[in-house]
């Protein structure tokens, strides 16, 4: 121990650098070793002095030597001069000893001039342990060092757990999969590694600074932590990343607690004081035939990047084609040639599937004694009165829809806008769309925020540059990797300041009091409110007209009749109104080709109250073109089956959902996907029957029953048009022709092209074919496609 000896004041002849010997006590060891670092004079001398005097064994190593010295015969500690005018700056010194494995961990104290707050801050960023001024007393000196030796300062790095967030460091984490790797494969009982990555940590560092990582890395591992379950060990690496080992557990169950744990990370937290929203990417692989535990956390790593660029919350498994690929598995050439070929002949196959096949069936099973297609003619019958039945009773329901609140429940908050665009398919019209946001009347407060995604710079750009330097409100969002909407959308929700946040296609046009109107419905306890959207180019073509009349049908009385009828809506992907926190919980799946109603899925099976409004007005443009149409139905058909198939069984097994609510899920999800092969089921049954009977000739066209339910069931087209024109926008109803025009075609044409689109989506879905086809949009006045 340091002999004890009166303290000095600071100044004195007896100071650190020119006091008197302080003679070791007899009988005492040295306190420890100490190398000096310093150029040879009188001011080493004097430090030198100074620790003998007060016990320590000092040796010398001149700047430059340092690293050999400690390599060869790591002291105790060590004590620097600061020289900066020698041409030795602290800061080398400081990287010299640091740089050697040995040095890494042995106490270094820095002796200065009179290098002021921020001279000494800037040793200590740099490495160093404490800073002390060439005056300060001997023992305080000797005291310094003496606390270092006692608590030696490890780097957080080689400790087993950071001290602030209990996390195992990189290397740590390591042994401890290591191990788990080494257990025998009939002892493992499975496991699962995952690594966790936050979209937003570099623009929060670049804001906040780099004590954000640890930050953000402390509150994934508190949710981990409550979450509890499956996880057991967590650790953190050098970039900020989370890493969990998920010990003993099948791959489902890892998922699902991995699931839970990204869904309640991407919320709030509070990080360096501000309220911020994180999104979570998490990739993770079973370690089921891994051996090397770096391997395996580079592996996770590479998931975690692919999860990144979605940004839906989903957990991605890792797969072999994400190391090296930049998106998407290559497919074997083979299967690249057969699946188009056969998408391409979807139609033919629809045809085959629901007449040759069903005719064949019925034939047969009458040869064989049971008299299949007579069953089958009354179930076609009986659900295509169903569907009329169903179609009336929406269109009676829509006359009573509830009214939006009058009033809103609690005062008008910040609120923001998201506009997702793909720049090249929408330069034509999103500076008109931009400046309809700006026009909006809020009195909240109100941030336009473009999410967009280019392959290329575009001079729109620009353009849209000076409209957001010019009024602040616009925040222009670059998505860099994007590839969908879904994906644009995901990255705004952690951005936007608003409560509340309205979600719309860049060819949207809200009307002015749209965002002060969606917040009298979300004032009073709803979600999420859809709006109506309205066709705005009619007059482009006649395929423009067919869809602006179909979208009073749609908006106007399917929405608001079906949402009173089974008491749930539908978000429609556009021109709707969500909480900010439930959006940033829920994300986008672009995964899905209808992300839109996938997310109404899950909003409703969490408990989520989503409202319909036909008042609130969002006016876009629709295709010109036959082919235009064909392909935004034949996705809006194949995105509904996908829906249908992942949230049906869900939806009806759910606990939250009332029977009246399951009733109409099974109406929504199952029986559209029936219908179109319900419908079709009639021409196999009447050449089944013309074959029974010996010929046409024979038939009885005049059965009353069959005869009652064709008239009902044709009646259901009309019955819709006209309350589609009771019930339509003024400009809208206006055009009396457009409503007739729609009748004729919808009866003729129009649903049978529906019906044919539905079956060859299927067709396509069973194919693997979920290729998005984009097309381009213009301005009102001309030729328009709708993505």
């Amino acid at each position: 121990m340091l002999t004890s000896h009166p303290a000095h004041p600071q100044g004195s002849p007896t100071a650190l650098l020119g006091g008197t010997d302080h003679p070791t006590a007899p009988g005492a060891h040295p306190a420890g070793q100490v190398l000096v670092i310093g150029t040879p004079g009188p001011r080493l001398e004097r430090l030198t002095h100074t620790l003998r005097s007060t016990g320590h064994d000092v040796t010398h190593a001149p700047p430059g030597e340092a690293g050999p010295r400690v390599r060869q015969a790591p002291p105790d500690a060590v004590v620097a001069l600061h020289e900066p005018g020698a041409g030795h700056a602290g800061a080398d010194v400081i990287r010299e000893v640091r740089t050697v494995p040995a040095g890494r961990a042995l106490p270094l104290l820095m002796v200065t001039g009179a290098p002021g707050p921020t001279g000494a801050a800037d040793l200590l960023r740099q490495g160093a342990d404490d800073c002390i001024p060439e005056a300060s007393d001997p023992d305080e000196l000797s005291a310094r060092i003496e606390a270092k030796l006692r608590r030696v300062p490890v780097p957080v790095e080689h400790l087993l757990r950071d001290p602030r967030t209990g996390l195992y460091s990189r290397p740590h984490f390591l042994d401890e999969l290591d191990r788990e790797l080494k257990r025998p494969e009939g002892a493992r009982h499975g496991g699962v590694l995952a690594v966790v990555a936050v979209a937003e940590l570099a623009a929060l560092e670049e804001r906040l600074g780099p004590r954000i990582r640890r930050e953000v890395a402390e509150r994934l591992a508190g949710v981990a932590e409550r979450l509890g379950g499956a996880c057991d060990r967590l650790g953190r690496d050098d970039d900020g990343h989370l890493l969990m080992l998920l010990p003993g557990v099948d791959e489902e169950t890892a998922l699902r607690a991995l699931h839970a744990f990204a869904t309640a990370a991407g919320t709030r937290f509070v990080v360096a004081d501000e309220n911020v929203r994180l999104t979570p990417a998490v990739g993770w692989l079973p370690l089921a035939g891994c051996t090397d535990a770096a391997d395996v956390v580079d592996r996770a790593r590479d998931a975690t990047r692919e999860s990144l660029r979605h940004r839906d919350l989903r957990p991605v498994r890792h797969a072999p084609w994400m190391r090296g690929a930049p998106h998407r598995h290559r497919r074997p050439p083979l299967r690249a040639v057969i699946r188009p070929a056969l998408s391409a002949l979807s139609p033919v196959l629809a045809l085959l599937l629901g007449i040759g096949v069903p005719f064949a069936l019925y034939r047969q099973t009458y040869l064989a004694g049971w008299d299949l297609g007579s069953g089958m003619y009354w179930a076609v019958v009986a659900g295509l009165v169903l569907s009329a039945l169903l179609i009336v009773l929406e269109c009676l329901y829509a006359l009573d829809a509830p009214t939006r609140p009058q009033r809103p429940g609690a005062a008008y908050p910040p609120a923001s806008a998201v506009i997702a665009a793909y720049l090249p398919n929408e330069a034509a019209t999103i500076v008109d769309t931009v400046e309809s946001f700006l026009r909006q009347d809020y009195p909240g407060g109100l941030e336009i925020v473009l999410a967009y995604n280019t392959p290329h710079p575009l001079p729109v750009e620009d353009t849209l540059r000076e409209i957001a330097a010019r009024d602040p409100r616009l925040v222009l969002l670059p998505v860099a990797g994007s590839t969908s909407k879904a994906q644009n959308v995901n990255a705004a929700v952690t951005r936007v300041r608003g409560e509340f946040v309205g979600i719309f296609d860049a060819d949207h046009h809200p009307a002015p009091h749209a965002f002060r109107d969606a917040w009298h419905w979300l004032s009073h306890g709803y979600d999420v409110v859809q709006g109506h959207c309205v066709i705005r180019n009619g007059d482009s073509s006649r395929i423009a007209r067919l869809v602006a009349v179909e979208f009073e049908a749609i908006y106007a009385v399917s929405h608001p009749g079906r949402t009173r009828l089974h008491g749930f809506g539908v978000f429609g992907g556009s021109n709707g109104f969500w909480r900010t926190d439930l959006l940033a919980r829920t994300r986008m799946h672009g995964s899905m080709l209808t992300e839109d109603i996938d997310s109404t899925m899950r909003c409703l099976t969490a408990g989520a109250r989503i409202a319909v409004d036909r008042t609130l007005i969002s006016r876009e443009l629709a295709p010109t073109t036959l082919t235009a149409l064909w392909n935004q139905r034949s996705r809006w058909a194949q995105g509904w089956l996908q829906v249908s198939l992942k949230h049906l069984w869900r939806g009806l097994r759910s606990p939250v959902l009332t029977a009246r609510q399951k009733f109409g899920l099974l109406v929504l999800l199952g029986w559209r996907e029936i219908q179109p092969w319900l419908t079709l089921q009639i021409l196999p049954i009447l050449l089944y029957a013309t074959w029974k009977v010996g010929g046409p000739q024979h038939l009885d066209w005049g059965v009353p029953v069959c005869v009652l339910a064709l008239l009902l069931t044709l009646a259901a087209g009309p019955v819709q048009a006209l309350f589609a024109w009771r019930l339509a926008v003024p400009e809208i109803r206006a055009r009396r022709r457009w409503f007739w025009s729609y009748l004729l075609v919808s009866t003729v044409f129009y649903s049978h092209f529906k019906n044919m689109v539905a079956r060859q989506a299927h067709l396509k879905e069973a194919l693997g074919d979920r290729q998005w086809r984009v097309t381009p949009r213009a301005q009102a006045t001309r030729a328009v496609a709708r993505r």
